[in-house]
């Protein structure tokens, strides 16, 4: 219990004082919008009302980003688990906007996500730069997963986990109920590693809605996890957050970074020495891509601004 806890206030609430979005919607705590780069999210994408309340979100390469803060993202989540509505979250850091700004496809799927958090450090700072969101934290989804599973242990909300492999899924149920007593984990499974048939997804559905659980966990991986978040949102109908690597950080398979690591916005660094064959590519250019986007977007809006 006392690591669970750990990981959650790790560096979350070291701040001088409550931020203004803590004490409200993101809505009424950001600046006026301001014009997007071209390609970016429009308005009635910004603005589409939903039953459940939504962050305000804005353009960060071209990619919706939610302004929000820990308080904000899991009363929104938590309200929509109790309602028993569709809701579907994703936690994207570099890698992922990258994607997202690359595939029309797989931008269209996040576009279409009520919350989209900003998970790395560098797309906090880009929302801070270019929309003054005036963000104080990240929304990590490691640490979102556990502040969301503290709130439904006291709120009586039961969970489900899917994705990731068998002893992993086995692992983080252990772990989760020993953290946060009173969770009820209502059920879990782990991925198939292939795409579900129809008849699998909507057992898999059935499965979800018999066990009572009012919040589901995915952890796919990024972009799989979100477009099956995309894919399912009507048929599991209960939110769905997706939180990739969350599953093997607090099942103990894998090693997270420590929060000055963190804090640091090294993150990437310190996971490319834990897999440099599998990560190096990926951050080589993702990383490289975010930088060149980032500074066309805020060369962009400095144009706009003196225009």
């Amino acid at each position: 219990m006392q690591r669970l806890i750990a990981i959650v206030d790790d560096g979350t609430d070291a701040l001088a004082a409550p931020h203004p979005l803590d004490r409200g919607s993101a809505t009424e705590a950001m600046q006026p919008a301001r014009p997007l780069e071209r390609g970016g999210l429009s308005a009635d994408v910004v603005d589409r009302p939903r039953e459940v309340r939504r962050p305000r979100r804005a353009g960060v390469i071209g990619v919706p980003v939610s302004a929000t803060t820990y308080a904000e993202a899991v009363d929104c989540i938590l309200e929509a688990a109790r309602r028993r509505r569709p809701y579907t979250v994703t936690a994207l850091a570099v890698h992922g906007v990258v994607e997202a700004s690359r595939d029309p496809g797989f931008r269209r799927v996040i576009e279409d996500f009520d919350m989209v958090t900003p998970d790395g450090q560098p797309v906090r700072f880009a929302l801070n730069l270019l929309h003054r969101a005036g963000l104080r934290d990240r929304v990590y989804g490691p640490t979102l997963m556990l502040r969301l599973c503290e709130r439904a242990a006291r709120d009586g909300v039961g969970i489900y986990l899917y994705g990731s492999t068998l002893d992993t899924v086995t692992r983080l149920e252990r772990e989760l109920v020993a953290g946060f007593p009173g969770l009820v984990v209502a059920g879990s499974e782990p991925s198939i590693f292939r795409p579900l048939t129809a008849g699998e997804s909507v057992a898999l559905a059935q499965r979800i809605e018999r066990s009572g659980a009012g919040l589901v966990f995915v952890g796919l991986g990024c972009p799989r996890q979100e477009r099956f978040a995309h894919d399912h949102r009507d048929l599991i109908g209960v939110p769905q957050v997706t939180v990739g690597a969350a599953f093997d950080f607090h099942a103990r398979t894998k090693k997270q970074a420590p929060g000055w690591v963190q804090a640091a916005s090294l993150e990437w660094l310190y996971r490319l020495c834990q897999e440099p064959r599998r990560l190096f590519r990926r951050y080589l250019v993702t990383n490289s891509l975010f930088v060149w986007r980032f500074a066309l977007q805020a060369i962009a809006l400095g144009l706009k601004g003196r225009a």
